[in-house]
């Protein structure tokens, strides 16, 4: 565990140019008002943790309301721990109450809830989906699709999620072949790049997860996954494994670099993993996955996607309940710092000829702005540098990201409410932290200042 290593001072200059370079390219407010709108609750939520947790709590239980005042009723409830002198939970208690007005109010959170849930979910059914795919390829922007759902209890839930991604991977690739080239997203300097890329959680291929037993879920998910990778060769598709939650990486780790190091493998298909920056061993296991890239002949490079992991409350309760230290980071500086060393570790070691291509997904300027600077420092082409934002979020970033000529992918959820409410929410915590890049920047916080060395 290390996280004291700095950016290289001589890079500072050029962070913070390519950081203001990005930002004048956001929209204005006036060309996005809905969008200024919610940067602006986001803002206030960040500020306000009781009336932030009130609302999440109700994300959470709106799908179980049977009836729109059941909604209101519960609304009402939930705010019953925000401050007295929060004038809107006030209000919204008041009706919440009302024999007569929490019919509405309960239709109107409803409304609310799934605008909220438009934002961040593509569309329902991958055939649905399609359209908005086309308009971001059109624009840009490539897209990793993610199928919505959590850990499954019973193989057939299983079974049924792995015929859902492999209906995803034919209805995609047959959508994509009518799209227009975009050299900047179809190729970098290890060669082609599919243009159907699909997320897929281990988790939910098999209900035999135990982090005792890791290799009670290996034996379990791995002829799904294994037919997934087939599907995706075949079809000339990309299938990325999502890891979550510490319990579940050994058993994801083991299982997806046993498939690929596989004879049937070998020519395809385009693949890659997750590597989370907020854990503490992340360095350790950077390593681990760069020996195994180097003695696994194949022919396409291992896709790594360098996060800073979405589990950190999970991860941190967890731990303290039993009693550990947690496996996170604890401090956010510390995660931005390991952030930025595992890139320069994961583009050092692409420039040196280790067959992997590198994924950064952050919606933190400075963090992207460290990373095109740095590959260009070693003398990479930008289009060896892919840029991953999750929609709802980066869609400003996005949209300036590819307007700069850079290779950028749009992490794209599709899904129903329920089977996403687990991920909204998740996305919501992101959104309204007091220490998220969005939140301190539409909070008014001093550009200079967010691009400062963590």
């Amino acid at each position: 565990m290390a996280t004291d290593a700095p950016a290289p001072p001589a890079l500072e200059p050029e962070i913070r140019a390519l950081g203001r370079s990005l930002d004048a390219a956001f929209p204005s407010a006036a060309r996005r008002p809905r969008a200024a709108a919610e940067d602006l609750i986001t803002a206030r939520l960040a500020r306000r943790p009781e009336l932030r947790a009130a609302l999440f709590r109700l994300v959470d239980v709106a799908p179980a309301c049977r009836t729109p005042a059941d909604l209101g009723h519960h609304l009402a409830g939930l705010l019953s721990d925000v401050p007295p002198d929060d004038r809107a939970a006030l209000l919204g208690r008041r009706l919440g109450r009302g024999r007569a007005t929490a019919p509405l109010t309960g239709r109107v959170a409803s409304v609310g809830i799934r605008q909220m849930a438009g934002r961040f979910i593509l569309a329902e059914q991958p055939q649905e989906g399609a359209a908005a795919l086309a308009d971001l390829w059109r624009r840009g922007v490539a897209a990793s699709v993610d199928l919505l759902g959590e850990a499954t209890v019973t193989p057939a839930e299983a079974d049924r999620y792995a015929a859902r991604c492999d209906e995803a991977l034919t209805i995609l690739s047959r959508e994509a072949a009518g799209w227009p080239a975009q050299p900047i997203l179809e190729a970098d300097s290890a060669g082609p790049l599919p243009r159907v890329n699909l997320s897929v959680k281990v988790t939910a291929l098999t209900p035999m997860i135990r982090e005792a037993e890791p290799e009670l879920g290996v034996a379990d998910a791995a002829p799904r996954l294994r037919h997934l990778l087939r599907r995706a060769r075949d079809l000339g598709a990309h299938l990325h494994v999502d890891i979550e939650s510490m319990a579940s990486r050994e058993t994801i780790m083991r299982l997806v670099l046993s498939l690929l190091a596989e004879d049937e493998f070998r020519a395809g298909p385009s693949a890659g993993i997750v590597l989370q920056a907020y854990l503490t061993d992340s360095d350790e296991v950077a390593a681990e996955v760069l020996d195994w890239a180097r003695r696994t002949p194949r022919e396409h490079p291992l896709t790594i996607r360098l996060v800073k992991g979405a589990y950190w409350d999970h991860e941190v309760v967890e731990a303290r309940q039993t009693g550990w230290r947690p496996p996170v980071f604890e401090t956010k500086a510390d995660t931005d710092r390991n952030f930025e060393r595992l890139t320069r570790t994961l583009l050092d070691a692409h420039r040196d000829g280790a067959p992997v291509r590198l994924a950064v997904a952050s919606h933190n300027l400075r963090s992207i702005a460290h990373a095109i600077a740095y590959a260009r420092s070693l003398g990479l082409p930008d289009r060896d540098l892919e840029l991953q934002v999750l929609r709802g979020l980066g869609d400003d970033l996005h949209d300036a990201l590819a307007a700069h000529g850079l290779r950028v992918r749009a992490y794209c959820p599709i899904g129903d409410l329920v089977a996403g409410m687990a991920y909204l929410v998740r996305r919501l915590l992101e959104n309204t932290a007091n220490d998220s890049f969005l939140a301190t920047r539409a909070g008014g916080a001093d550009l200079d200042t967010l691009l400062a060395a963590p």
